[in-house]
């Protein structure tokens, strides 16, 4: 099969490898355009343009999916396309062209956490299990016929960096499945069941923490929001980013937001017991240990994060 992949970010290259490691002809990759990275803001391939350049495959950059993206999609006359994460919609006049479609690989297991951050959710949400599903791409949002699944056990302190990481290798190879199944004529793809769950994309607030809240809720949180946007909090009115959380319910008890240096180790009150931190951004410095921020601290027994 003449194959177009179509993926944006870091998770999206190992598909892309492994699809050239089965063996499959990826014609042509489709990408989001360069972006302003850095503080000199210099334009930079995604990691997946990044990769198929190395690859020798020819790349698409399209932020949407116009009539001239369309065309050259058509151009190089796919069999089927191949998605994951690419960012952005797929018009019918895109779906169409290949004729097995647009397998989509998506990072849970459907229908739960529909959208574009469904680790992120499952993290925060507080979920045992997740996984990953191959299926068909309608222009619903991830609404499509499932082809197959695969499940991942959550790591009690994982991120969400950590678990996409894993399941961009694994999900990886459940990909080669389905196009070999697809391929053979194999594949028998099943309408979705269960409760739906949505996954809208996480922005700057979904990041800040209430300390008021339990101390597993915010540990949850923490990880989810791991690496972007980041958990963060306020002191002083200035942004604090922090690292995640550990939990401390040995600990003795703290009011919500305050800060307590134990033994080498900084503590914050929750809603319920303390937390503890590991690493701390203060506003226009580094990331450094959270030990030894609270060293720098006049009094840290007077701190409290709004």
């Amino acid at each position: 099969m003449r194959v177009l992949f179509a993926g944006t970010p870091a998770v999206a290259v190992p598909s892309l490898d492994a699809l050239i490691r089965s063996g499959f002809d990826v014609v042509a990759v489709l990408t989001r355009p360069d972006a302003p990275l850095g503080r000199k803001r210099i334009l930079t391939p995604s990691p997946v343009a990044a990769r198929a350049e190395e690859l020798g495959i020819p790349v698409i950059r399209a932020a949407k999916l116009d009539a001239s993206a369309v065309e050259s999609i058509a151009a190089v006359q796919p069999d089927v396309a191949a998605i994951v994460a690419y960012g952005g919609l797929v018009p019918r006049s895109a779906l169409d062209i290949p004729r097995h479609g647009w397998i989509n690989l998506h990072f849970s297991l459907l229908p739960a956490w529909r959208g574009a951050a469904p680790v992120q959710r499952a993290l925060i949400a507080g979920d045992d299990i997740t996984g990953a599903s191959t299926f068909l791409l309608e222009e619903g949002l991830d609404t499509g016929p499932v082809f197959g699944t695969l499940t991942e056990d959550i790591r009690p302190e994982e991120t969400a960096g950590e678990l996409l990481d894993r399941l961009s290798l694994s999900g990886a190879e459940l990909l080669v499945r389905t196009l070999t199944a697809v391929d053979a004529g194999a594949a028998a793809p099943v309408p979705q069941s269960g409760d739906v769950t949505l996954a809208p994309k996480l922005g700057l607030d979904d990041g800040r923490l209430d300390w008021n809240q339990p101390a597993l809720a915010l540990h949850r949180r923490a990880r989810g929001v791991t690496p972007e946007p980041g958990a963060w909090t306020t002191l002083a009115g200035q942004r604090i980013k922090l690292e995640p959380l550990r939990l401390r319910a040995d600990a003795n008890h703290l009011p919500a937001g305050h800060v307590r240096l134990d033994g080498g180790a900084v503590l914050v009150g929750t809603g319920s017991h303390p937390v503890q931190l590991s690493r701390i951004q203060p506003a226009g410095k580094k990331m450094m240990d959270a030990a030894a921020w609270a060293r720098g601290m006049a009094s840290v027994e007077s701190v409290v994060f709004e």
